[in-house]
């Protein structure tokens, strides 16, 4: 067997991983690290968090923590058979092994078992579905290591009875292979027709759930060819997407975009022929209003607000900017210029601060401008001036300026 012995392992075992540890050990209960930790670890990763996996039941660490003064955090785990206790200022999430009952391709229902096995062949991928001793054993009951190794991407057992059991793991297919598959297109065929005849089971998924995965997709490797995928497989329809996506915007964008870290709605975006394609993913997924109003800001500004010709390549994105009466419009024209593929601009562009307007109603005043309505007009020539010299004009110019007015 396999023993882990890298840095990032021995990292985890923290004053609270050794308290917790012992007290499992002193009742005899095995308890490993499961899942995408495990995948993380092997691949040279620091995990982000770590799910630990357990023959005891809930009641028995429930027992076991109470006795020994460990304060457990009540969240809605307990019923799914998760624990989770606080030791020196660190949560532990700690699950009993289990096995799907019934499935209705959302939701399982679970009894537990002390079988790592059964567990194990619940588990959605073959990397996800490892488990790791505390003394770096790996228990690898389906290969999940080889696939790591290889780049291969595949579900546990038989594809269509994991899809089956809960649809939104299409989307983790997708999600996993942008993550370490090493090129598009290295799909098993078998893997694919599983995916298609069980496409329509998505459409039963919430879309809080979907846009989760989603977002990891467009931020991830090969989005291009993963997104293709989607409307081949004929999911893309059930996931908010529209029928007829401009998939060669989209492959041109997605090459534009690569080095930039774009936000996952710059990238989406380069499907949607207009703004109705924006409301209908929001009726799908329910996406955020800043992400809602970015998706119509790029679809209404992508074609006419581009680069001047000359030595002032910015000015229309600036002058936007500065006309603009809306919040956030600079991290907006900033998604724009990404989708654009405009790197050298958008560094500018991030670098330059707005400038302040140099007159006020005041200075006006004290020139003998009395009348509020005077001034508002004055005031607005003013702007229009100091815009038109690139927001160079200081006030003193300006209001010299006033006088020829």
């Amino acid at each position: 067997a396999m023993r882990l012995q890298a840095p990032q392992f021995q990292a985890l075992f923290t004053p609270g991983l050794r308290s917790v540890a012992e007290l499992f050990e002193k009742k005899n209960y095995e308890l490993r690290i499961a899942g995408g930790a495990v995948r993380d670890l092997l691949s040279g990763v620091t995990p982000q968090d770590i799910d630990f996996a357990t023959t005891a039941t809930p009641a028995e660490m429930k027992e076991m923590f109470t006795a020994a003064g460990v304060r457990l955090i009540n969240n809605k785990g307990e019923k799914h058979g998760t624990i989770t206790a606080r030791l020196h200022e660190q949560n532990f999430e700690i699950t009993t092994l289990r096995i799907d009952v019934v499935t209705d391709g959302r939701h399982a229902e679970v009894e537990f078992t002390t079988d790592w096995h059964k567990d194990a062949e619940r588990r959605d991928l073959t990397v996800n579905s490892m488990f790791l001793g505390l003394d770096g054993t790996l228990y690898d009951f389906f290969n999940g290591y080889e696939d790591l190794k290889n780049k291969k991407i595949r579900f546990v057992g038989k594809a269509d009875e994991r899809i089956q059991e809960d649809y939104l793991r299409i989307l983790r297919y997708f999600r996993f292979y942008g993550r370490i598959a090493e090129k598009p297109g290295d799909h098993e065929p078998s893997t694919l027709q599983a995916i298609k005849e069980n496409a329509k089971g998505l459409a039963g998924i919430s879309g809080e759930r979907i846009w989760v995965e989603l977002k990891k997709i467009l931020l991830g490797n090969h989005v291009n060819h993963l997104v293709q995928l989607m409307y081949e497989l004929d999911i893309a329809q059930y996931i908010g997407l529209p029928l007829n996506g401009s998939l060669e915007e989209f492959a041109r964008v997605t090459k534009n975009i690569q080095n930039l870290s774009p936000k996952p709605m710059t990238v989406l975006t380069s499907l949607f022929k207009g703004k109705d394609d924006v409301t209908n993913l929001d009726l799908r997924l329910k996406i955020s209003k800043e992400e809602k109003n970015l998706g119509l800001f790029l679809v209404k500004h992508r074609q006419e607000l581009t680069k001047a010709q000359g030595p002032e390549p910015l000015r229309p994105y600036q002058d936007f900017l500065m006309d603009s009466r809306e919040a956030n419009t600079n991290s907006k024209i900033f998604e724009l210029l990404k989708y654009q593929g405009e790197e050298q601009l958008l560094k500018e562009m991030q670098e330059w601060t707005v400038p302040s307007f140099p007159v006020s109603g005041h200075d006006l005043r004290k020139m003998g401008v009395s009348s509020g309505k005077e001034i508002g007009t004055a005031l607005q020539q003013l702007r229009d001036e100091w815009k038109k010299s690139g927001y160079h004009m200081d006030k003193e110019e300006l209001l010299s300026c006033l006088k020829k007015l």
